[in-house]
Formats: C-alpha cells, sequence, structure tokens
C-alpha cells in the first residue's frame, strides 16, 4: 500500500464548549487529556487537536496551561500535536502567545469572521450564538507568528469563502505550507453534506492536503465523503459524542477505532506518525 492510500487520522480531544454534564468523558486537566491523547495515538489518529481548560473545564488561553497539557501528551505518546488558536474577547497576541512558547507541530487558524452558533430543535431556541471575528490583518498576523515559529498552520474554513481566503494569501506569500480543513454543519457557516464537502474539495489548491471536520453525527456520513474523495479525517468528542443515534462513546478512543475501521472498509489505512509528517509535509 502507497504513502497516497494512507489516511491521516486527527482526534480532536476536548473542544472549549462541550462539557462534561453533557458527556462525561470529555477531559479537563492535562492529565486527563494527555491519556485521551494516548487512546486516541492507540486507536489510530496521528494528530490531536487540543483546546485548554481550566480544572474545572473552563477554556482557556493561557500559556502555562497549554504547557501542562503539552507535557501530558508528549511524556506518553508521539502523538503530532494541533493547538487550537480559537478564542474570542482577548487581544491578537494573548490568543496565539502559546504557539511561538510551545512550537507544536500544527497551529489551527481559523480562516474567516462568522457566527458561531448551535441550534437546539427540541428547545427551539440556539443552545449557543457567538460573534466570531477573524479578520484578515489578523490572520496575517497568526499566519506570519506560525512562520516564525515553524509550526504549520491547519486553516480552517467554516464555508466556501474561507477557503477563497487561501489564494490572496498565497499570491502574498504569507501562506506556503499549510493544510485545509472543511469544516461543515455549524449554524452560520456551510451545511453538512456530501454534495458540499464534493464541492468545497474542488476549491482546495492543488497539491494542499486537506481534512474533514463534521458537526454532530453528520460526521460519519462526511468522513465516508472524504474517505472516498482521497481527503482525511477528524473526530472527537470536540465534534461529536455519539458512535451511533443514542450510543455514546465512552472516550475519544472508540470514536477513532471507527474512523479507522470506516478506512480500512474502502482500502485505506491510517497514516502512522511518520507517515503524516510525510503527508502533511510537516518537515519543508
Amino acid at each position: 500500500m502507497g504513502l497516497l492510500d494512507k489516511v491521516v487520522v486527527t482526534c480532536a480531544l476536548t473542544g472549549a464548549i462541550a462539557n462534561k454534564t453533557q458527556c462525561p468523558h470529555i477531559p479537563y486537566t492535562a492529565d486527563e487529556i494527555g491519556e485521551e491523547a494516548k487512546r486516541a495515538y492507540e486507536a489510530g489518529a496521528s494528530v490531536v487537536h487540543i483546546h485548554a481548560r481550566e480544572e474545572d473545564g473552563s477554556p482557556t488561553i493561557d500559556v502555562e496551561a497549554f504547557r501542562r497539557i503539552y507535557k501530558a501528551v508528549r511524556s506518553r505518546s508521539p502523538v503530532l500535536i494541533n493547538f487550537s488558536t480559537g478564542a474570542i474577547g482577548v487581544s491578537r497576541e494573548q490568543r496565539i502567545a502559546h504557539i511561538p512558547a510551545l512550537k507544536p507541530e500544527i497551529a489551527a487558524l481559523n480562516m474567516g469572521t462568522m457566527n458561531y452558533a448551535k441550534y437546539s430543535q427540541r428547545r427551539k431556541d440556539f443552545v449557543y450564538a457567538l460573534e466570531f471575528l477573524n479578520p484578515i490583518p489578523d490572520i496575517i498576523f497568526y499566519l506570519e507568528t506560525m512562520k516564525n515559529s515553524n509550526v504549520q498552520p491547519e486553516c480552517e474554513c467554516f464555508d466556501v469563502g474561507h477557503l477563497e481566503t487561501v489564494y490572496p494569501l498565497i499570491d502574498m506569500g504569507v501562506l506556503k505550507n499549510f493544510q485545509v480543513s472543511c469544516i461543515l454543519g455549524v449554524v452560520g457557516a456551510i451545511q453538512a453534506s456530501a454534495r458540499n464537502l464534493t464541492y468545497f474539495s474542488t476549491r482546495i489548491p492543488t497539491g494542499i492536503p486537506w481534512q474533514v471536520i463534521g458537526v454532530s453525527m453528520e460526521q460519519w456520513m462526511l468522513c465516508a465523503t472524504a474517505l472516498s474523495l482521497g481527503g482525511n479525517i477528524r473526530v472527537g468528542l470536540e465534534d461529536n459524542f455519539y458512535l451511533s443515534k443514542d450510543l455514546m462513546a465512552e472516550g475519544n478512543g472508540p470514536l477513532v477505532e471507527k474512523a479507522v475501521r470506516m478506512a480500512r472498509d474502502i482500502g485505506r489505512e491510517p497514516a502512522s506518525v511518520e507517515e503524516t509528517r510525510k503527508l502533511l509535509k510537516l518537515d519543508h
């Protein structure tokens, strides 16, 4: 099996919004996150995407919180680390301070300003509705910081317009070695459907690695689509708690196990850490 038949499986361990009341398996502490990263790695993930939490589960961008998590993950497995830079209501300097301080392999970079919401049909109300600000001058600042830190940007695109932003940034020379995430299913962004992901994938620059991120149970349909299109996939408790309707995963490991089974069912194998470095061009 050649390298191009391999699939990079990323696991988003915790997120910033979900809590233990909704899912008791959400990790909060550095040790909990480290253990979940190890389980995800052992199940077949080669990358873990991480938001920092305080001990009580509240989100934080504190550099020392990220440092504790970094050490807890590194001490348990060789899995590659992707740190979030998403935050609301803080300066751009605060928002990215942990990246030059810790230099993970990858850092997530949101590519556009948007309404970011979740709606409950049962409650007939929004679970949350936030304004997520990512102006282009800030995106350029984050890209320059990542480049100076030798950290690869993961360009998170919640809509096709976000993806189109990469083209002028490439032309300017500020965006070179990067990967793209197509995120579907957030209210305020593109709807989760196989048709939408297929079009999304046609707008990714030639030769740039990409993955799908699906929100809620649509994650599995979108993973199947991405696997068929040759893309990479992300699963994890940040995005979805359930293996199937009414069957909650007991941690991130079972979600990765299902993703790996799906890949193998169509003849693709999960990439190892070293294979992932090559596929994502992390050493360029």
